[in-house]
């Protein structure tokens, strides 16, 4: 079964960090990264731009209605995912453990969400 986990971020908390602070926190991610590719579970993964610079696109009167970027309404926001393959959902948890969200970045509100997919199509 895949999993889409969801890497949140508090966007705010690491705009605010220093060059070297951002540099420090991002250099720890390789081994993790390098973990979960070695683990042979991970199906593809990506980071986000910055919410500033993306749209909502919603059906609105029968017309596509586009709109500033995320309006949830929590300071976490995606900064990327990745999907993997796991019989389980709690392989899928140790699987997702790997990711630096679970390991670094307390500080900036890295975290992540783990969630079945029920549809999934590659081409």
């Amino acid at each position: 079964m895949k999993y889409l986990c969801l890497a949140y971020y508090d966007e705010k908390a690491f705009e605010a960090m220093s060059k070297p602070e951002v540099e420090a926190l991002v250099s720890q991610c390789p081994p993790h990264d390098a973990a979960l590719r070695a683990s042979g579970h991970l199906i593809v993964q990506a980071s986000l731009g910055a919410s500033r610079e993306s749209m909502c696109l919603r059906p609105r009167s029968g017309k596509v209605s586009i709109t500033d970027g995320p309006f949830a309404e929590t300071k976490e926001l995606v900064g990327g995912f990745f999907i993997i393959e796991a019989k389980d959902l709690n392989e899928a948890i140790r699987v997702a453990s790997m990711h630096p969200a679970a390991h670094l970045g307390e500080t900036v509100g890295w975290g992540i969400e783990v969630r079945p997919v029920e549809f999934f199509q590659q081409e």
